[in-house]
């Protein structure tokens, strides 16, 4: 109590005005949310590994969207380095409150694990809309807080794909699935549109284990179960990142003949396998108009004052006929 008052009472009035005109200036700042001299309105777009060409369409998809509509608002991108680094993403919004902003458009790498510093986000005045991976309604609620997800239902577009599958196989062949992170809304979905179509269809699903949206993790993941189940007949991947990795692996065991292999995103790498028939289908979720979708929304909250509400995105089934 008593330390600050002699430290400011060995100093010359100048000192002292210095002090108080550099805590004017951090009020000032912290004051304004967007920090913006032009008057725009400034989002920015919170996303996940940039290294998955889903999230690299998605980004350039936002770009186009911004040089567009330029004179709209002003855009900040940023993405950690692979789809695991939850902590990355979470200093990621903390450095984008500090520095201030309007709006904050996430694709969270986890459904739980960034919502306190969202949280802190909207104590700070910020819009927040979620995007591509849902975060978890009852903690958001436990919270006492209310993120719109602006996205697509992902059990329906696997559900999809998962019935698509199922339509060229027989009641008791032996399929797995490749899972996305354990932690993340979207994954979980999407396992359970591929179980749904499974039980339907009369599959018997002998292994799901996650490749955690990686290439390599799935490869390693399908390489063990087709040794372990020689009678497999299919692969259910909830990315295609994780479904180029499948396909390395049948065709390394050499299975490409007897194994489907399914994604869910619609990149062009996929796309090309399914031209080729060496992936069955994907899902296509829009990448390209998902950030789109969630700027478009935060500019109406934040021109409208309206209450955020949650807005289903399209998905669709995409196969060789409709690459034609």
């Amino acid at each position: 109590m008593f330390a600050p008052r002699s430290y400011l009472s060995k100093r010359s009035p100048l000192h002292l005005i210095i002090v108080v005109v550099l805590l004017t200036l951090v009020a000032s700042g912290c004051s304004r949310r967007s920090g913006s001299d032009d008057g725009k309105p400034k989002i920015a777009l919170v996303m996940k590994s940039l290294a998955n060409e889903f999230f690299k369409t998605m980004e350039e998809g936002a770009r186009g969207h911004h040089a567009e509509n330029k004179d709209a608002y002003n855009l900040k991108v940023v993405g950690i380095r692979n789809e695991e680094d939850v902590a990355q993403q979470v200093d990621l919004v903390e450095m984008i409150i500090a520095q201030g902003t309007d709006a904050i458009v996430i694709a969270p790498a986890d459904s739980e694990a960034l919502i306190p510093v969202c949280k802190k986000a909207l104590a700070a005045g910020i819009v927040v809309v979620n995007i591509d991976n849902k975060l978890d309604r009852a903690r958001l609620e436990a919270e006492g807080i209310h993120i719109p997800f602006v996205g697509p239902d992902n059990r329906k577009g696997a559900r999809l794909a998962g019935d698509y599958l199922a339509a060229r196989l027989n009641p008791g062949d032996e399929v797995a699935i490749i899972e996305g992170v354990p932690n993340a809304f979207n994954g979980i979905q999407r396992k359970a549109g591929f179980e749904d179509a499974i039980k339907a269809a009369g599959l018997r699903l002998v292994s799901s284990q996650s490749g955690y949206w990686e290439t390599d993790k799935a490869a390693q993941c399908v390489a063990a179960i087709a040794t372990e189940y020689p009678n497999l007949k299919a692969v259910l991947c909830a990315n295609d990142s994780m479904a180029l990795g499948a396909v390395d692996a049948i065709r390394a065991a050499g299975k490409a003949d007897s194994v489907h292999i399914v994604g869910f995103d619609n990149i062009e790498a996929v796309r090309k396998l399914v031209r080729d028939a060496r992936v069955l289908c994907t899902i296509d979720q829009h990448g390209d108009q998902l950030a789109v979708y969630g700027i478009e929304y935060a500019l109406e909250i934040l021109n409208t004052k309206a209450a955020p509400a949650d807005k289903e995105t399209p998905v669709d089934l995409i196969t060789a006929d409709t690459l034609k």
